[in-house]
Protein backbone atom coordinates (compact mmCIF):
# COMPACT_ATOMS: atom_id res chain seq x y z
CA UNK A 1 0.00 0.00 0.00
CA UNK A 2 1.23 3.29 -0.53
CA UNK A 3 0.62 5.93 1.58
CA UNK A 4 -1.04 9.49 0.58
CA UNK A 5 0.85 12.55 0.51
CA UNK A 6 -1.89 13.42 3.71
CA UNK A 7 -0.87 10.53 5.57
CA UNK A 8 2.44 9.96 5.39
CA UNK A 9 3.50 5.98 6.15
CA UNK A 10 5.38 6.90 9.37
CA UNK A 11 2.22 9.31 10.55
CA UNK A 12 0.97 5.89 12.49
CA UNK A 13 -2.48 4.92 12.08
CA UNK A 14 -5.03 6.31 9.61
CA UNK A 15 -7.26 8.86 10.89
CA UNK A 16 -10.52 7.63 12.89
CA UNK A 17 -13.92 8.58 11.11
CA UNK A 18 -16.46 9.81 13.88
CA UNK A 19 -19.70 10.33 11.23
CA UNK A 20 -22.05 12.38 13.02
CA UNK A 21 -26.02 12.04 11.51
CA UNK A 22 -27.23 15.56 10.71
CA UNK A 23 -31.34 14.23 10.15
CA UNK A 24 -32.75 12.97 13.19
CA UNK A 25 -35.01 15.66 15.25
CA UNK A 26 -35.19 15.62 19.27
CA UNK A 27 -38.61 14.27 20.37
CA UNK A 28 -40.45 17.06 20.90
CA UNK A 29 -38.23 19.61 20.15
CA UNK A 30 -38.82 22.89 18.25
CA UNK A 31 -38.80 21.48 14.71
CA UNK A 32 -36.97 25.35 13.68
CA UNK A 33 -34.47 24.34 15.81
CA UNK A 34 -31.24 23.21 14.76
CA UNK A 35 -30.96 19.41 14.50
CA UNK A 36 -28.80 17.58 17.31
CA UNK A 37 -26.86 16.66 14.70
CA UNK A 38 -25.88 19.66 13.80
CA UNK A 39 -25.34 21.01 17.40
CA UNK A 40 -22.56 18.26 18.09
CA UNK A 41 -21.15 18.76 14.77
CA UNK A 42 -20.21 22.81 15.06
CA UNK A 43 -19.30 21.11 19.09
CA UNK A 44 -16.99 18.82 17.69
CA UNK A 45 -15.33 20.94 14.96
CA UNK A 46 -14.69 24.01 17.45
CA UNK A 47 -12.73 21.37 19.89
CA UNK A 48 -10.74 19.55 17.07
CA UNK A 49 -9.79 23.01 15.57
CA UNK A 50 -8.91 23.49 19.49
CA UNK A 51 -6.54 20.47 19.24
CA UNK A 52 -4.25 20.23 16.97
CA UNK A 53 -3.25 16.27 17.48
CA UNK A 54 -7.28 15.66 16.98
CA UNK A 55 -7.01 17.30 13.90
CA UNK A 56 -4.32 14.83 12.71
CA UNK A 57 -6.03 12.00 14.54
CA UNK A 58 -9.90 11.78 13.53
CA UNK A 59 -12.02 12.97 10.53
CA UNK A 60 -15.41 14.30 11.88
CA UNK A 61 -17.97 14.01 8.73
CA UNK A 62 -21.94 14.79 8.72
CA UNK A 63 -23.76 11.80 7.49
CA UNK A 64 -27.34 12.32 5.97
CA UNK A 65 -28.46 9.58 8.27
CA UNK A 66 -27.81 6.61 10.33
CA UNK A 67 -31.32 5.04 10.76
CA UNK A 68 -31.20 5.16 14.57
CA UNK A 69 -33.74 8.17 14.55
CA UNK A 70 -35.15 7.04 17.90
CA UNK A 71 -31.57 7.82 20.25
CA UNK A 72 -30.49 11.25 18.77
CA UNK A 73 -28.28 12.18 18.24
CA UNK A 74 -26.07 9.26 16.97
CA UNK A 75 -22.68 8.91 15.71
CA UNK A 76 -20.24 6.22 13.97
CA UNK A 77 -16.86 5.46 15.19
CA UNK A 78 -14.23 3.67 12.20
CA UNK A 79 -11.37 2.88 11.29
CA UNK A 80 -9.89 0.45 8.42
CA UNK A 81 -9.00 -3.16 9.82
CA UNK A 82 -11.00 -1.64 13.46
CA UNK A 83 -14.92 -3.09 14.65
CA UNK A 84 -17.05 -0.43 13.52
CA UNK A 85 -19.32 1.29 16.57
CA UNK A 86 -22.90 3.02 16.25
CA UNK A 87 -23.51 4.77 19.24
CA UNK A 88 -27.11 6.91 19.97
CA UNK A 89 -28.04 9.54 22.28
CA UNK A 90 -24.83 11.57 22.40
CA UNK A 91 -25.63 14.85 23.88
CA UNK A 92 -24.56 17.85 21.71
CA UNK A 93 -24.12 20.27 24.75
CA UNK A 94 -21.84 18.12 26.74
CA UNK A 95 -20.35 15.31 25.19
CA UNK A 96 -18.54 16.64 22.30
CA UNK A 97 -14.82 16.40 24.18
CA UNK A 98 -15.60 13.18 26.00
CA UNK A 99 -15.98 11.70 22.74
CA UNK A 100 -12.88 13.21 20.80
CA UNK A 101 -11.13 11.53 24.39
CA UNK A 102 -12.91 8.06 23.52
CA UNK A 103 -11.95 8.32 19.67
CA UNK A 104 -8.33 8.96 21.32
CA UNK A 105 -8.73 5.84 22.90
CA UNK A 106 -9.95 4.10 20.31
CA UNK A 107 -7.40 4.97 18.08
CA UNK A 108 -4.74 3.85 20.62
CA UNK A 109 -6.05 -0.22 20.45
CA UNK A 110 -5.06 -2.65 17.35
CA UNK A 111 -8.65 -3.33 16.57
CA UNK A 112 -11.35 -0.34 18.09
CA UNK A 113 -12.20 -2.46 21.01
CA UNK A 114 -12.00 -0.61 24.23
CA UNK A 115 -12.16 -2.38 27.01
CA UNK A 116 -16.20 -1.70 28.69
CA UNK A 117 -14.71 -0.49 31.86
CA UNK A 118 -12.16 2.37 30.39
CA UNK A 119 -15.28 3.61 27.78
CA UNK A 120 -17.16 7.00 29.48
CA UNK A 121 -20.73 5.72 30.68
CA UNK A 122 -22.35 7.73 28.13
CA UNK A 123 -20.73 5.20 25.34
CA UNK A 124 -21.26 1.91 27.56
CA UNK A 125 -24.81 3.20 27.42
CA UNK A 126 -25.28 4.11 23.90
CA UNK A 127 -24.36 1.15 21.95
CA UNK A 128 -26.55 0.55 19.08
CA UNK A 129 -24.22 -1.54 17.31
CA UNK A 130 -20.95 -3.41 16.82
CA UNK A 131 -19.56 -4.40 13.02
CA UNK A 132 -16.32 -6.51 12.71
CA UNK A 133 -13.93 -5.14 10.74
CA UNK A 134 -13.92 -5.67 6.86
CA UNK A 135 -10.96 -8.27 6.18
Amino acid sequence: MTPSPAHPADAGPEPVRLMVCTSCRAVGGDPEAPRPGAQLLAALGEAVAADPQAAATVIVEPVECLSVCKRPCTVSITAPGRWTYVYGDVDPASHAAPLLAFVDQYRATADGLVPWRERPEFIRKGVVARIPPLR
